[in-house]
C-alpha cells in the first residue's frame, strides 16, 4: 500500500491534487524511473546533463502530481537531482556564481559563504554522518582521492573550479561525521568600474598595478583567504595584450581562466594554463617545481605562480630574478610581512642565508599589493608598496597607496567599516627608469604619476 502523508488540495502545475510523501520514497520513484528511461543520458559533466535530466526530474513530478510537505516543486526537483548525481543538496550551491565557499562543521551544520561576504546556514543537511561521509567520499572520487581511516584528510577537487578539503573521523569525533571545506571559484569576472563601485580599489590604483605588470615589474598579492587576491589577479592578466604568451601554474584545480575568444568561439590570445598532478607513484607527480621548470623552456612573456606555499616560492623568485615578469600571490598580514613570508618558505628547500633570500625575494617582487576582507565584508585593496632597499635585513618599503579606516558603525546590527583611499607617494625613480626601459611611454608615465 503506497503510504501517502497526504492530499495536498493546491493544484500542481499540471492540475490536479498534489500528493505529499516522504522525500526517501520520491527519490526511490523517480530514480527507478530516471535509470529505466534516460540513464544513457547521465554524464560525468554535471552541467552537460542538468537541464536535460532536470527537465526529465520535473516531467515525472508533474505527471505523478508528487510533492514533499514544506518543499517548493523546484526545489524538489534541485534536491532530487543532487541525491542522484551524488551531491545530495550540495549540488544546489557548487554551480551558482554568488557562492563562494561551503563550510561543513559537522553533518547537521552546514555554512554557505556568498560573494556578498555573508555565512548563511543551508535550509537543508545530510539525514546522518555516515550520509555526509558518502556524499563527500563521491565527490573526492572525482579526483581520485580516498578518504577512510587509514587517510583520515585529504585535499582533492570536483571540477578546475572546485577545491574540497576534507577531514573524517580520527581527526573530529566520531558522532560529527566529518568537516568540509568546498572553495568554489566564483566564474565572474569583474571590471575595473565594479571593483571601484565596491569600494575594492580606486581606479588609479588598478591602472597601477596593470601598467606596472605589462611593463614589465613583477608583483605579488598578498593577504588571507577569501581577501579577494585571485579576483584582482584575473583582471591584471586580462590586460595583458593578446599577443604576449601568458603561462599561469595553480595546483589541484584550476582558477584562472584566462583564454579570450571571439564571437565565433576563436581563442584571440595566447595563453597556456597548467595544474599540478598528484600520484600515490613519486615518478608521476608533476609538482609546481617540475611545471616552472617547464614554463621557462616555453618562452613566457609573463609567469603566474597562483600561490607561494612550499618550495616552489624559491623557484619562483629566481624567475623573476631573471627577467620574466611574474605576478603571484601569498599568505601575509601587509605589505613588509610579505617579504620575510617567502624568505621563510624559501629557507625550507634552501640553505642560503637569511640577507641573501630577502634580497632575492624584495628585487624579484618589488611591488606587494595587500588585500584584505573587513568586519563588514567589505574588500578592500589595504596597500600598494614598494620595496626600494633592504637595509639589515629590513625591508625599506615606500608606500604609494593605502587604505585608511576611519571609524566602525554599526547599522541594523552589523558594523560597518568607514574609511578612504590616499595616494602616499609616488613610485620611485629606479622603478620608473625600469618602466621606461621596458618600452613605457613618457606620456603614460606621467598620467599614472599625475593620478
Amino acid at each position: 500500500m503506497q503510504n501517502v502523508l497526504n492530499i495536498h488540495n493546491n493544484a500542481g502545475l499540471m492540475g490536479g491534487e498534489i500528493r505529499l510523501r516522504p522525500f526517501a520514497e520520491v527519490l526511490k520513484d523517480v530514480q527507478e524511473y530516471i535509470t529505466k528511461n534516460y540513464a544513457d543520458q547521465l554524464k560525468d559533466d554535471p552541467e552537460q546533463s542538468r537541464t536535460l535530466i532536470g527537465s526529465y526530474i520535473r516531467k515525472y513530478l508533474e505527471e505523478k502530481q508528487l510533492g514533499v510537505d514544506g518543499t517548493e516543486p523546484e526545489e524538489l526537483a534541485e534536491l532530487l537531482y543532487g541525491e542522484m548525481t551524488g551531491f545530495s543538496f550540495l549540488s544546489k550551491y557548487l554551480y551558482r556564481d554568488d557562492v563562494e565557499e561551503v563550510n561543513i562543521n559537522q553533518w547537521d551544520d552546514v555554512k554557505v559563504i556568498y560573494a556578498s561576504g555573508e555565512v548563511l546556514p543551508t535550509k537543508e543537511s545530510f539525514t546522518s554522518p555516515q550520509h555526509a561521509l558518502d556524499v563527500i567520499k563521491r565527490m573526492l572520487h572525482k579526483s581520485g582521492m580516498i578518504l577512510d581511516n587509514a587517510k583520515p584528510y585529504v585535499i582533492g577537487h570536483l571540477s578546475n573550479k572546485i577545491r574540497i578539503t576534507a577531514t573524517s573521523p580520527g581527526i573530529v569525533d566520531e558522532d560529527k561525521g566529518l568537516s568540509v571545506s568546498i572553495r568554489i571559484v566564483n566564474p565572474r569576472k569583474l571590471k575595473k568600474e565594479e571593483f571601484v563601485s565596491y569600494g575594492t580599489a580606486t581606479a588609479e590604483m588598478l591602472d597601477m598595478l596593470s601598467v606596472f605588470f605589462n611593463y614589465g615589474v613583477s608583483m605579488c598579492m598578498t593577504g588571507a583567504t577569501s581577501s579577494g587576491k585571485t579576483t584582482l589577479m584575473s583582471w591584471i592578466l586580462d590586460q595583458i595584450p593578446n599577443d604576449k604568451r601568458l603561462i599561469t601554474i595553480e595546483k589541484g584545480c584550476r582558477e584562472f581562466d584566462s583564454v579570450k575568444r571571439d564571437e565565433l568561439g576563436r581563442v584571440l590570445n595566447n595563453v597556456i594554463h597548467f595544474i599540478t598532478k598528484e600520484s600515490d607513484d613519486p615518478k608521476q607527480v608533476v609538482s609546481m617545481v617540475k611545471l616552472l621548470e617547464l614554463a621557462l623552456t616555453m618562452h613566457p612573456d609573463f609567469l603566474v605562480v597562483a600561490e607561494m606555499k612550499s618550495e616552489e616560492s624559491l623557484q619562483a623568485i629566481k624567475a623573476a630574478n631573471t627577467g620574466h615578469t611574474s605576478l603571484t600571490t601569498i599568505h601575509a598580514n601587509g605589505c613588509e610581512d610579505t617579504y620575510y613570508r617567502m624568505a621563510a618558505l624559501c629557507k625550507e628547500s634552501s640553505s642560503m642565508d637569511d640577507a641573501t633570500l630577502m634580497g632575492l625575494a624584495t628585487r624579484g617582487f618589488p611591488v606587494v599589493a595587500f588585500a584584505k576582507k573587513l568586519e563588514d565584508n567589505s574588500r578592500r585593496l589595504m596597500e600598494i608598496a614598494e620595496c626600494v632597499s633592504v637595509k639589515a635585513g629590513a625591508p625599506m618599503m615606500r608606500t604609494l597607496y593605502r587604505f585608511n579606516i576611519t571609524d566602525t558603525l554599526t547599522e541594523n546590527g552589523k558594523p560597518k567599516i568607514i574609511g578612504h583611499y590616499e595616494k602616499v607617494h609616488e613610485p620611485s625613480e629606479s622603478l620608473c627608469k625600469r618602466l621606461r626601459e621596458n618600452g613605457m611611454p613618457l606620456k603614460l608615465q606621467q598620467r599614472l604619476l599625475s593620478a
